[in-house]
């Protein structure tokens, strides 16, 4: 009689990722469902392979640092907003699924107001996407094929700006949604500055800098 492992024997440790294969649409809501919505991990699917993903602390940090600011600048810019954190992308159609370190629906804020879970095969993406390439590298495809028009990268290097032309991703120095705003160079700034003296000082200087440049 054929033995199986559990999830619950599989051990990955906090920056490491584990790598699944040849998993059919319905074993990956089967382990969604089994690693249940407090796992400390993340996940990334797409046409049968899944990766399951422990963020080391750093990456944690900068996901809440990054997160902030852009709350703060879209708070200053009295840009209405609705932000999802890590919520699961998923297209059952396009075989593909994706958790975000953070992400924020703006110009189609209204369309998921009091949604408490979404589908890509009905609504619509969020407008920007975050993710932090510490601990792993972000798969561009994964997003590309759910449509989110704006992702960021942020690595050890810095802030990186992608945005959706033509079915593909093209580097740019600019978002969209913060036009005018040198979105890279604050980014850059305040997440390094928040590793030396810590966040609270860093969101005070931060919402300085916005008092008095917006």
């Amino acid at each position: 009689m054929p033995t199986y492992l559990t999830l619950e024997q599989v051990i990955v440790s906090p920056g490491q990722q584990l790598l699944l294969k040849d998993i059919s649409w319905q074993q990956f809501e089967s382990i969604l469902t089994e690693l249940g919505e407090s796992r400390a991990s993340r996940i990334s699917y797409s046409n049968g392979v899944l990766e399951i993903m422990v963020p080391l602390a750093e990456h944690e940090k900068n996901k809440e640092i990054i997160g902030e600011l852009v709350r703060i600048l879209l708070d200053a810019l009295q840009i209405d907003f609705e932000p999802l954190g890590s919520t699961i992308f998923k297209n059952e159609q396009m075989t593909q699924a994706v958790e975000p370190d953070a992400c924020f629906y703006i110009q189609n804020q209204t369309a998921v107001i009091g949604k408490s879970s979404l589908d890509l095969t009905v609504d619509p993406p969020p407008d920007l996407a975050i993710e932090i390439d510490i601990t792993s590298r972000t798969y561009l495809d994964n997003y590309r094929s759910l449509g989110v028009p704006e992702l960021w990268r942020y690595t050890r290097q810095g802030l990186q700006i992608h945005l959706l032309k033509n079915d593909r991703y093209i580097e740019s120095k600019n978002s969209p949604n913060f036009p005018n705003i040198p979105i890279i160079e604050l980014i850059d700034r305040y997440v390094k500055q928040s590793q030396t003296v810590g966040r609270s000082q860093t969101i005070k200087d931060f919402k300085n800098w916005v008092r008095k440049n917006i």
